[in-house]
């Protein structure tokens, strides 16, 4: 009898053990919901929805504010409802984040002194790139075309003649044996 009441009870506390652990990760979920502002206007939503996403949270690792449950995005997505709700434009929204917050906030930075070599660092690497491989090509292409001058080509029949006597005479050395074996 209590090896049936074993057999029974151990799988038993293993499932609660599973449901508690799940229950527990649920509950961590609904507590982290993130609110989102709901407009009347579709225009207005749309611009929200552009906004929170194009702003990243200062608090959070390259998280947008519409994505992060921190309390600072949240404040940040108060601020942008906010100012929608005055009729602020986007860059009117955008120049107070960064007024607020810093350029960290936005995912693109703005074209400037401080950002020019962000934006252009990329282009003028592929340009480099491209012209370290065409003068390679160019060197490479010289190299087997030019002929030999006069020193080089005396000192490449000499170098010949050396090879043609030295296997002439391997060669001798090697008949000789072959007779001397018979």
């Amino acid at each position: 009898m209590k090896t049936v009441l074993r057999s029974f009870a151990i799988p038993l506390v293993q499932a609660l053990v599973v449901l508690m652990f799940l229950a527990w990760l649920s509950a961590g979920k609904a507590q982290a919901a993130i609110e989102m502002h709901q407009f009347d206007n579709p225009v207005l939503q749309k611009r929200y929805d552009s906004l929170t996403a194009a702003l990243r949270c200062p608090k959070c690792q390259n998280q947008a504010i519409g994505d992060s449950d921190s309390p600072i995005a949240g404040d940040m997505r108060q601020n942008v409802a906010d100012l929608l709700k005055d009729g602020r434009s986007d860059s009117e929204i955008q120049n107070f984040m960064v007024a607020r917050f810093g350029e960290y906030v936005l995912y693109n930075p703005r074209l400037d002194g401080r950002t020019w070599l962000l934006w252009g660092g990329p282009a003028v690497l592929i340009l480099l790139g491209l012209l370290v491989v065409t003068l390679i090509v160019r060197a490479r292409r010289r190299a087997r075309v030019r002929a030999l001058d006069d020193d080089e080509q005396a000192r490449l029949s000499a170098l010949l003649a050396t090879h043609r006597q030295s296997s002439d005479e391997q060669l001798g050395a090697g008949q000789h044996t072959a007779k001397e074996r018979s």
